[in-house]
C-alpha cells in the first residue's frame, strides 16, 4: 500500500496556545497547498481526513475525502484554547509522561493512538488497491507512521510533520520504507 500523510496547513491561532480538537481555520489558503502537494501525489487515490476543518478543507481542495473522527488530534480537554503560560507547571506533569498523561477532560495520547491504530488497522484489513492519502494532524501521522516504522512509542515525538507537508510510506507484506518525509 502506497501511503501519503499530509499534515493540514498552518492553522490560524497564535503560537504557543493549545489547540488539540479545537476547531480552528486555516492561516495560508488550502487551494494553494493543495496545488503546491499535488505534483507529489498520484493520479488516483482513495483519500480520508480528519473532519477538523483545518484538515478538511485541505482535503476538499485535493478530493472528496472520506472523513473519520478517529483520525482528530488528540484532545486536550480543558486546556484547548488555552496558552501553555496560562496552563502553568501543569506542563510538566504532561512532560514527565507524554504518552499517559491526560489534560483534564481530555484524552491521554496512548488513548489517541489507539483509536487512530484502529482506524489504520480498518483500512489495512480493506486492502486498498490504489494510494491512499491522509490529511490530518501531527499527533495521528506520528502514531501511524511511528507504528508503521516499528518505533517505540516514546520515539514518535520525534516525527516531526510539517504543516502543509506530505510523507511517503509504502507498505508492503514484508515490512515498510519511508520514500520521503515533509515534502
Amino acid at each position: 500500500m502506497e501511503l501519503h500523510l499530509i499534515r493540514h496547513p498552518r492553522p490560524a491561532i497564535e503560537p504557543g496556545v493549545c489547540y488539540g480538537q479545537h476547531d480552528i481555520g486555516l492561516a495560508e489558503s488550502a487551494t494553494e497547498v493543495a496545488a503546491r502537494l499535488r505534483p507529489l501525489l498520484p493520479d488516483r487515490f482513495a483519500l480520508h481526513a480528519s473532519p477538523l476543518i483545518r484538515a478538511r478543507l485541505l482535503a476538499e481542495e485535493l478530493g472528496t475525502p472520506q472523513l473519520d473522527a478517529r483520525l482528530k488530534e488528540i484532545h486536550f480537554g480543558e486546556w484547548e484554547g488555552r496558552t501553555f503560560s496560562a496552563i502553568g507547571t501543569a506542563i510538566d506533569d504532561w512532560a514527565a509522561d507524554p504518552l499517559g498523561f491526560r489534560a483534564p477532560g481530555g484524552e491521554s495520547a496512548r488513548e489517541m493512538t489507539t483509536r487512530v491504530l484502529h482506524w489504520l488497522s480498518d483500512l489495512q484489513l480493506s486492502a486498498p488497491e490504489e494510494p491512499v492519502v491522509i490529511v490530518a494532524h501531527g499527533g495521528p501521522l506520528r502514531a501511524i507512521a511511528g507504528h508503521l516504522l516499528g518505533l517505540p512509542p516514546e520515539r514518535w515525538l520525534g516525527l516531526d510533520f510539517g504543516c502543509g507537508q506530505v510523507t511517503r510510506l509504502d507498505v508492503e507484506n514484508w515490512g515498510v520504507v519511508l520514500r520521503w518525509f515533509n515534502r
